[in-house]
C-alpha cells in the first residue's frame, strides 16, 4: 500500500469518510488480500476496488459486463482526475491501440475490460508484462448458472488466479446463497472474507397493485413523477414499443429499448436517457446492468419479473443517489402463466428449471404478502427485518386478512369437478353460477359446485385463485392453455386438514398524489429550491458542452449540499461531499459564481 485509502477517498472522490463496511473492504484489498463484497446498489461498490487500485502500484483491471457501464465509469473517473481507459467492442482500431500503448507504458490507473477479452490467452499475455494493482470482478453474480444474468465467460474468470500476489475482489448487488457459493467456487475465492452490507434500500418505496386497467394505472402512477426520469419494464418487445408510443401520446418523453431494436437506435436512446432529464425509458430487461444514472426516481413493472433477484436488481436502479424513489408493479394471473410458460419451454436443464420455478414462487410470495414487503424481500436474502418499514404499500395501508379455508376448498373443488382442464376465468364462472355458452356446452351448470360461490364477486374469486397459485396449491398448466390443476398442497386443503388465511385485496385505486415519503429523505428546502435549480442549469450547460451525462459533473446530492451550505470560497466548497481536488479546480469557480455574485477568491 503506497497511499492511504482515506487520503485517496478525500482528494480524488471528495468524501471525508467511508460508508458502512467500505473501509474494511478497501483496507483488505489495498493490503493485498482478496475479498467478496455483497453490497446493494447505491452502497458504493465501485469505491471498494477503485480506491485500492489507486493506493497500490500498477494498474487496476476491472472486469465489467457492459460497454455502457464501462463508458460511464471511465468518464466519471476521468472527471475525478483518474487515468482510466477501457477496451471493448465498438472502439475504433486507433482508440484501442492507443489504450493498449497507454497500458503498456504505465499511463493508466484503471482499465475496464469485458469478460470476453480478459479470458483470451493473448490478453492474459499482455497482463503478464505489466504490474497489476488489483483485479476487480464487477457484477460477480454473472458467474452463476443459477443467477438471472449468467454470462458463460464469467465462468472462466478463475484463470485470474494465475497472477500470484495480485488481490482479487468480486462485487455484486444481489446474490442468494446458491449464487454466493458459485462466486466462491468459480473464482477460487474460498479463502476470501465475505463482506455483506444490508440489502435494505430505505429510500425506495415499494408498491405492488392488482392488475385492473394497467395503462390507466401506470398513467396514474406516472402522474406522481412528471418531470422526473424513470424506467418502465415490460416483458415483450412488442409491449415495450406499444407502451413507449402510448406514453409519448400522453405527454411523456418516452423512449423504447430492447435487444431487437437497431443498434444505432438503442445507443441513441440510451445516450438520451443518460444525458437528458425527464426521460422515461420503456424497456425489457435488456436494459439492465450498467445503468449508472443516479437520479432515476422510479422503476415501474408492467409485467412480473422472473425472480426476487431480478426484481430487486431492477427496482434497485431507482434512487442510487439515496434520494426518495419508487418501485411500482402491476401484477395478475396472466403474469404467472407467462413466466411459467417461459420456464417450461426454455432450453435449460430440468434442474435449472426447478430452481427458476422456486425463484418465481418466492417472488409470488412477496407479491401476495399481507405483511411488510421490505421485510419479505430482505428475508429472501437472509437478512432479518422487523417489518413496519412505513415505506411500502402494505405498511402505509395495512392489508386485512380473513379465514379463507372454505373459499379455498370451494375453488379447489370447482377445479377438480371440472376436470382440472380449464383456466381461471371458466372456474370463476362456475363458482359464481354464471351461465355461459362454455358452461352449458360442458354441462358444468349441472355440477354440485355450480354457484357455490355466488356470494362473492369475480374479483374476489380471482384473488383467491391467485393466492392459491402463489402458495403452490394450484399450478398453471401452460401446455393445456393455462388450465388450473392441483399443486402439492391442494389435497390437505380440500380435506379440511389445514387452515387457510388470505389477504383481502383493497379495491384498485386511482391516485395522482405523491406517495408518502420517509421523513429522513427530505427534498430541497423551499428557500434553497431556486438556487438548486440554478446550479442544475449550470451543470446541464457544462455537461452539454462536454457531451457527457450531467451527473458526472456533480450529482443532485452534491448540488443540494451546495444550495444548503452556500459556500463563498473554494476552501469552503472543498468540504462538500462529492467534490474532489480536480473537480474543485476545474468547476469550483464556475459554481461559486452561481452561488455568489461576488468574485470567488482562489485557494492559495
Amino acid at each position: 500500500m503506497t497511499r492511504d485509502p482515506l487520503d485517496v477517498l478525500k482528494h480524488v472522490f471528495g468524501h471525508a469518510a467511508f460508508r458502512g463496511q467500505q473501509e474494511a473492504v478497501v483496507r483488505q484489498v489495498a493490503g493485498g488480500g482478496d475479498a467478496i463484497a455483497l453490497f446493494p446498489t447505491g452502497a458504493g461498490k465501485s469505491v471498494c476496488y477503485q480506491v485500492p487500485a489507486l493506493c497500490r502500484e500498477g494498474v487496476g483491471i476491472v472486469v465489467s459486463p457492459l460497454v455502457s457501464l464501462m463508458q460511464n465509469q471511465v468518464e466519471a473517473l476521468r472527471q475525478a482526475g483518474v487515468r482510466a481507459g477501457s477496451l471493448q467492442h465498438g472502439q475504433s482500431p486507433e482508440e484501442a491501440a492507443a489504450t493498449r500503448r497507454a497500458l503498456l507504458a504505465g499511463e493508466l490507473d484503471l482499465l475496464y475490460v469485458t469478460p470476453e477479452r480478459i479470458v483470451t490467452e493473448r490478453f492474459l499475455e499482455v497482463l503478464d508484462r505489466i504490474p497489476i494493482s488489483v483485479f476487480a470482478i464487477d457484477e460477480a453474480h454473472c458467474v452463476s448458472q443459477w443467477g438471472h444474468d449468467f454470462r458463460p465467460e464469467y465462468a472462466q474468470l478463475g484463470v485470474l488466479s494465475r497472477f500470484a500476489g495480485v488481490p482479487r475482489i468480486a462485487v455484486t448487488a444481489t446474490a442468494d446463497e446458491r449464487t454466493r457459493a458459485d462466486i466462491i467456487k468459480v473464482l477460487g475465492l474460498s479463502h476470501a472474507p465475505v463482506f455483506t452490507a444490508s440489502f435494505d434500500r430505505p429510500n425506495i418505496a415499494y408498491e405492488i397493485v392488482e392488475r385492473a386497467s394497467p395503462k390507466q394505472q401506470l398513467l396514474d402512477f406516472l402522474g406522481r413523477h412528471r418531470s422526473e426520469s424513470g424506467i418502465v419494464y415490460c416483458l415483450s418487445r412488442k409491449k415495450v414499443e406499444e407502451t413507449a408510443e402510448w406514453l409519448s401520446g400522453q405527454g411523456f418523453r418516452a423512449l423504447p429499448y430492447h435487444a431487437g431494436l437497431d443498434l444505432s437506435v438503442r445507443s441513441t436512446n440510451l445516450d438520451r436517457f443518460l444525458k437528458e432529464d425527464e426521460i422515461v425509458m420503456v424497456a425489457t430487461v435488456a436494459f439492465g446492468m450498467g445503468i449508472d444514472k443516479p437520479d432515476v426516481r422510479f422503476v415501474a413493472h408492467l409485467d412480473l419479473p422472473s425472480s426476487v433477484e431480478g426484481y430487486y436488481q431492477e427496482t434497485g436502479r431507482a434512487g442510487r443517489d439515496g434520494l426518495p424513489s419508487e418501485a411500482w408493479m402491476v401484477y395478475g394471473m396472466s403474469d404467472v402463466a407467462a413466466r411459467r410458460r417461459m420456464i417450461d419451454t426454455g432450453s435449460a436443464a430440468d434442474a435449472v428449471k426447478r430452481v427458476e420455478k422456486t425463484k418465481l414462487n418466492a417472488l409470488l410470495g412477496i407479491a401476495e404478502t399481507a405483511g411488510c414487503r421490505r421485510q419479505a424481500i430482505l428475508s429472501h436474502f437472509g437478512e432479518s427485518h422487523g417489518g413496519g418499514c412505513g415505506n411500502c404499500d402494505t405498511c402505509r395501508s395495512p392489508v386485512r386478512c380473513y379465514d379463507a379455508t372454505e373459499d379455498a376448498r370451494k375453488a379447489l373443488s370447482a377445479i377438480y369437478r371440472t376436470g382440472q382442464r380449464y383456466g381461471g376465468g371458466h372456474v370463476v364462472d362456475v363458482l359464481r353460477g354464471k351461465v355461459t355458452e362454455k358452461v352449458t356446452r360442458n354441462a358444468h351448470d349441472k355440477l354440485s359446485v355450480f354457484g357455490i360461490g355466488k356470494d362473492r364477486d369475480e374479483r374476489a374469486w380471482n384473488s383467491v385463485i391467485r393466492q392459491l397459485v402463489a402458495s403452490g396449491a394450484i399450478e398453471i398448466a401452460h401446455e393445456e392453455h393455462g388450465a388450473l390443476r392441483f399443486g402439492e398442497s391442494a389435497g390437505p386443503i380440500v380435506k379440511g386438514q389445514v387452515p387457510v388465511t388470505m389477504r383481502i385485496d383493497p379495491a384498485p385505486a386511482r391516485g395522482g398524489g405523491r406517495a408518502p415519503r420517509r421523513p429522513d429523505a427530505t427534498p430541497v428546502a423551499a428557500e434553497d429550491e431556486g438556487l438548486f435549480q440554478a446550479l442544475r442549469a449550470e451543470r446541464t450547460r457544462i455537461a452539454q458542452e462536454q457531451g457527457i451525462p450531467s451527473y458526472l459533473i456533480f450529482n443532485d446530492a452534491t448540488l443540494k449540499e451546495l444550495a444548503k451550505k452556500r459556500p463563498t470560497s473554494l476552501e469552503e466548497m472543498n468540504g462538500i461531499p462529492g467534490i474532489g481536488d480536480r473537480k474543485l479546480s476545474v468547476y469550483g469557480e464556475t459554481f461559486l459564481a452561481v452561488l455568489s455574485p461576488s468574485p470567488a477568491p482562489r485557494v492559495a
